[in-house]
């Protein structure tokens, strides 16, 4: 058995690979970036051991520098959780070389699943359904456009070396179809280092299926059942379950199969993903689900995999990696109850779902019991990175039936406070809350169709939040008679907290752009289910997983938010400019694309806010930009 495991990895997934090597007797060892020195996951390993500066490629995604920390910590195994160095054949290759036990599939396997045109064309010829599409080698765009006509609009770009969304586009008609490929190429060459990539016909009602397989060297392979990803936004997963809703025993004994096969095809061993894309316009079809990719690692949403079977699947990675069979054959496994994954993301839904970078100066996430699990990487005082991917936690429900567990999952979601960053939080909430996805109506266009509902606007602010501000900014206005630590400097735990102050007294707060006059008077909040913190002339209320923030009309004026109204396109974040898309001088439309920034390998379009005249424009393309950076400079047309 291992003795010393290094994790490739950061944050959450590290701790998550930790947990079960500490259960099972096995040393930990972390790495880190400078971004990470204090992170804890560093702080919780056994040893940690410094990488490099905090941009990815310089440190966790160098290999030799994760080899060099292997050999002086003393590793005798490498486990690289989920994303970084985890599919990198390269990678597998040198930590065998090194003599050490990698902690997944073949270098073989992942290079034959690593290219998705390579392993459609493999699964095909293994008899496993593929979508329908090009896959061809000639990247010529004229020939690409070709293959997207002949295929017929709508059709999906995805990058051949792609995952998580990035280097995948939607395209509708002809007419949008090289804008869309050359983003997703420059997207493709930014997060994977290869641009190429492959075009699929977009299949109009598509529900997102996976299958997780586990197979040994004794060539034993089993499956774990299926799971469903189909709320996603831009390509990536929101909110994962299994088992997947509507399936029946006869849709499972086929898909599940074809996963299975598919891993035998490429003589896979270790943990992995099968991922098929389902046309459900007329529900759930053995003969309308296509391969569409394998994973070639432990998925981000395994816990919910975990939580029907009652199994440990890292457990699982790492005994198989050290020669032994795998503890379950086909026959053992069962599914038990329903369970849902949610994705807490620090990012603004309000503002296109940008990401929200800063210091954690209020965390606070449900507490873990038997319906609910929290997987972390931060705690209070910690501070959001822009320099990796802006998943935070996960929150798990496990219940007896699917509608327990959405339940769950909603009301643990309701329960999150974060401020000052920003996170999906209440959008995830309400997404759980939805009629037709708590009756299993579900595909990857449900939260684009929804997105009004789901996102509503900031000024839309609920009434009882607006009395629990004004019930708490009664005390501001007397805050420098208080005393130090008194209670009123943090109202946490304000449940239902009532006040004699008479009913048709106000008090006059600000919310973003708008002056509200809210009651002194606490009298009708008695099922308030939030929290409410006061102080420094300011007033913060979370209430549903949503944070609110208000300051005294007196002590600050009403301002217009940052968005271009005033003609002014500000950067959302830290990032470097890809491409601008409009010149000084030029006149544009209301929603013409004029600077795209790209953040987190990730493309965000800065459009114009109405139509209009392009007076200044400071940036070009390879510019460093900062978060509220003034980029471009509109006026309007009849100016």
């Amino acid at each position: 058995m291992i003795k010393r495991l290094l994790i490739a990895n950061r944050g959450e997934i590290a701790r998550r690979v930790m947990r079960t090597a500490r259960r099972m007797g096995i040393e930990t060892v972390a790495v880190y970036s400078d971004a990470d020195a204090h992170a804890l996951h560093v702080r919780e390993a056994d040893q940690a051991v410094r990488l490099g500066p905090a941009p990815a490629r310089e440190s966790y995604l160098d290999m030799e520098k994760v080899l060099e920390a292997a050999k002086a910590a003393g590793a005798d195994a490498i486990h690289p959780g989920y994303g970084f160095l985890s599919e990198n054949a390269a990678f597998a290759d040198k930590v065998i070389a090194a003599g050490l036990v990698w902690v997944g599939p073949p270098a073989e396997a992942i290079r034959a699943m690593g290219l998705k045109d390579a392993a459609k064309r493999l699964m095909a010829e293994a008899g496993v359904a593929v979508t329908p599409g090009y896959q061809g080698e000639d990247q010529d765009e004229a020939r690409l456009l070709d293959e997207a006509r002949r295929i017929g609009f709508p059709v999906l770009i995805k990058a051949v070396a792609g995952g998580g969304g990035k280097g995948m586009k939607r395209v509708d008609a002809e007419a949008e179809f090289l804008p869309a490929l050359q983003s997703a190429k420059r997207e493709a060459g930014a997060s994977f280092g290869d641009d190429r990539v492959l075009i699929e016909t977009y299949i109009t009602r598509p529900r997102h299926i996976e299958v997780q397989v586990f197979a040994d060297v004794w060539g034993n392979a089993v499956h774990l059942f299926e799971r469903d990803c189909s709320l996603q936004r831009r390509h990536q997963k929101v909110i994962e379950e299994a088992p997947a809703p509507g399936m029946n025993e006869a849709v499972r004994a086929a898909v599940t199969s074809a996963a299975v096969k598919a891993a035998r095809a490429v003589g896979y061993v270790g943990a992995g993903t099968v991922e098929f894309i389902a046309d459900a316009s007329a529900g759930l079809s053995a003969d309308r689900i296509y391969f569409m990719e394998m994973n070639t690692r432990l998925q981000v949403e395994h816990p919910v995999t975990e939580a029907i079977t009652g199994l440990d699947l890292v457990e699982w990675q790492l005994r198989v990696a050290a020669g032994e069979p795998l503890p379950t054959a086909q026959a053992g496994l069962s599914i038990k109850g329903h369970a849902m994954e949610a994705r807490l993301y620090a990012e603004n839904p309000a503002s296109g779902f940008l990401p929200s970078i800063g210091p954690l100066e209020h965390f606070v996430l449900p507490e873990p019991d038997e319906a609910i699990r929290v997987d972390t990487g931060v705690e209070e005082g910690d501070e959001v990175s822009p320099f990796y991917d802006p998943m935070i936690a996960k929150l798990i429900a496990y219940g007896e039936t699917r509608e327990a567990a959405a339940h769950a999952l909603a009301r643990a979601c309701a329960e999150v406070e974060v401020w000052p960053v920003k996170t999906n939080a209440a959008f995830l909430a309400r997404c759980l809350a939805q009629p037709d996805f708590l009756a299993g109506e579900v595909d990857t266009a449900f939260i684009g169709q929804r997105l009004e509902s789901l996102v509503p606007s900031t000024d839309d602010i609920p009434e009882v939040v607006i009395a629990a501000a004004g019930a708490a900014s009664r005390h501001l206005a007397a805050e420098h008679e208080t005393q130090p630590g008194s209670p009123w400097s943090s109202l946490e735990g304000a449940v239902g907290f009532r006040l004699n102050a008479a009913r048709a007294a106000t008090v006059q707060l600000v919310s973003g752009s708008r002056r509200l006059a809210a009651p002194l008077d606490a009298l009708d909040i008695d099922d308030f289910d939030g929290e409410v913190m006061a102080g420094a002339g300011e007033v913060l209320v979370f209430h549903r997983g949503e944070a609110y923030p208000f300051t005294l009309a007196g002590d600050h004026a009403a301002t217009s938010e940052a968005g271009g109204g005033d003609g002014q396109l500000r950067s959302p974040m830290p990032g470097r400019i890809v491409q601008t898309a409009a010149a000084a001088g030029d006149k544009v439309r209301k929603g013409q694309a004029i600077v795209v920034v790209e953040a987190m390998k990730m493309e965000h379009t800065l459009a114009a806010p109405f139509d209009g005249v392009v007076a200044t424009l400071d940036v070009i393309p390879g510019d460093q930009v900062t978060e509220g950076q003034v980029l471009a400079v509109l006026e309007p047309a009849d100016a």
